[in-house]
């Protein structure tokens, strides 16, 4: 697929209300993703015949987060990617706050992946000073959720 042809579907899919177009043809096989309404769609190309694997290419420079100084303490990380929640049920009371004694092998929250509960447990014995998530966000692997001291 020629880049004029490629740049004319992505422009398509920028203007319009379609969030992904995928396209097949004999030299390959195109998708176009469109991450939000102000982003500009990130295609994934392949230039080889018959099935493929595509990398996807980024076609906007992503911009720096501000970078913010590392919390003192030891920094308890997600295992997993999931959604966060403090409390084992809604309306309960949080595993632990700020302020809080926890031991080594104590739960202190609860990340929800594909619908399984899974308790993550204090890796280090202190008080917990710092929450860094909101209850009921979503978390990557290896974000920083709670600082002990």
């Amino acid at each position: 697929m020629d880049l004029r042809k490629l740049k004319t579907l992505i422009d398509l899919v920028s203007e319009s209300n379609i969030s992904e177009l995928e396209i097949t043809e004999a030299e390959g096989k195109v998708r176009i993703v469109k991450a939000d309404p102000h982003a500009v769609a990130a295609p994934v190309a392949a230039a080889a015949p018959a099935p493929v694997v595509a990398a996807p290419v980024a076609l906007a420079v992503p911009v720096a987060a501000p970078v913010e100084a590392a919390p003192a303490g030891h920094v308890v990380k997600s295992p997993m990617v999931g959604t966060f929640y403090q409390a084992s049920s809604p309306g309960a009371k949080p595993l632990v706050e700020v302020g809080s004694q926890v031991k080594e092998g104590e739960a202190i929250c609860i990340i929800e992946a594909m619908k399984i509960m899974n308790e993550i447990e204090a890796d280090k014995s202190g008080t917990v000073t710092k929450v860094l998530c909101e209850n009921g966000q979503g978390v990557e692997y290896g974000q920083a959720l709670f600082v002990i001291e």
